[in-house]
């Protein structure tokens, strides 16, 4: 490995994930406006778009691909670190803990504020009704890991690759040695996006749509497991062939940008036909959307990838503060993007200028709470670990104790 690459590396890395992280914001407040009859969440402004739902399959076909991507890659590096063990410590510490100590608070503010929102969509004002909530199915819990999802999620998957490399030991190393191979091969090959697309095609093509809706359950069903899984191995052996690999897709970026939009737009025009119905309808129009559409999630997903480690390899001033706040803004958004859905529901402006003023609001208002209350705290601690500059301060303070004991 290039340990004089390494670090620009890195912060292209922590560059990209600070533009995913705002851009949960931008999809979850156009949710609030989508024109779709099947919106997956039970509310609706009246100012609905197509533009909005045109940016939640945009920004959804690459977003949560791209976290799992880096979170497989970040895992590896922290078990060369740290070992297995000591990886583990970390995503319990800093994916299980805050889950623990975040999920209850926001889970009971944001029931209050959706249940607010449902009773304006069904009646036009502010109030609460039980009788309104969405029915569960019979036996079904009341409680979901709502857009934490992704915490939960990630640290099982964290214990998964704890356990795989206590296993690796009893797999023949010819063996092993051919899994990585085959999956840095399929990285490095123009094509291999394809091959990479099949198994979620497969999985995709028992969803309606052909996308694997996120169900926040506790309980997630296979599909999502192996959704998710598979970006996340993807980032594992992409670690391990980093130098070759991060530069192949800065130089590929281009290109995977393009091919990805071209199977964005086959997506689009799938998703269209597979809502009419006659005798030249494409048979198993699920799989086909599905397949189209992870193409383009791998192919985008390179494309910013190498984008970033191409041109926004080093330390940015404005993406490395957001990277910072980003952990404590994606716990919180949703309060924001649904709070201020609500203030702004009876406001006579287009459904346009509402996602705009929402999305203004939501950032500006999680930014100052995260600098106001997290960022200096022990809880931007938890969140972030010890920021450089505070271990630059500890370790003067310590130099500088043990100088004047030494006197």
């Amino acid at each position: 490995m290039n340990n004089a690459n390494t670090p620009q590396r890195l912060h292209a890395l922590d560059n990209l994930r600070a533009l995913m992280m705002w851009l949960g914001i931008v999809l979850h407040v156009a949710i609030n406006h989508l024109t779709l009859a099947d919106s997956p969440l039970p509310w609706r402004d009246p100012k609905t778009s197509p533009v909005a739902d045109l940016l939640l399959i945009f920004i959804h076909s690459f977003r949560m691909p791209v976290f799992f991507v880096l979170a497989g890659f970040f895992v590896a590096l922290l078990v060369e670190r740290r070992g297995a063990n000591g990886m583990l410590k970390n995503r319990g510490l800093r994916l299980a803990l805050p889950f623990a100590l975040f999920w209850p608070p926001l889970f009971a503010l944001t029931t209050v504020l959706a249940m607010v929102y449902i009773h304006l969509t069904a009646r036009g004002v502010p109030g609460i009704d039980t009788a309104l909530t969405p029915a569960r199915q019979p036996g079904g819990s009341p409680f979901n890991t709502m857009h934490l999802w992704f915490l939960y999620q990630l640290f099982w998957l964290s214990v998964a690759a704890r356990a795989g490399v206590r296993l690796q030991r009893f797999v023949p190393a010819p063996l092993r040695e051919t899994i990585a191979r085959g999956f840095t091969g399929l990285a490095s090959r123009r094509w291999g996006f394809a091959v990479l697309a099949l198994p979620l095609a497969f999985v995709g093509s028992f969803y309606p749509s052909g996308i694997v809706a996120t169900s926040s359950s506790f309980l997630p069903p296979l599909a999502e497991w192996v959704q998710s899984g598979l970006f996340f191995v993807f980032g594992w052996y992409l670690y391990a062939q980093q130098d070759r690999l991060l530069a192949l897709f800065a130089a590929r970026c281009k290109g995977h940008a393009l091919a990805g939009l071209a199977f964005f737009a086959a997506t689009v025009v799938l998703l269209g036909a597979s809502k009419t119905s006659g005798p030249h309808q494409l048979p198993h129009p699920a799989f086909w959307i599905a397949l189209a559409y992870n193409a383009c999630a791998w192919l985008w997903s390179l494309a910013l990838i190498g984008g970033f480690v191409r041109y926004l390899p080093r330390q940015n001033a404005v993406l490395a503060y957001l990277s910072q706040s980003s952990y404590w803004v994606y716990l919180v958004h949703m309060l924001g993007t649904v709070g201020f859905g609500i203030l702004l529901f009876n406001a006579p402006i287009g459904a346009l200028t509402k996602m705009g003023l929402n999305i203004a609001a939501t950032s500006l208002v999680a930014l100052a709470s995260y600098q106001l209350l997290v960022r200096h705290t022990p809880i931007g601690r938890l969140l972030n670990g010890q920021r450089k500059e505070e271990e630059k301060r500890s370790t003067r303070k310590s130099t500088k104790a043990r100088v004047l004991a030494a006197k």
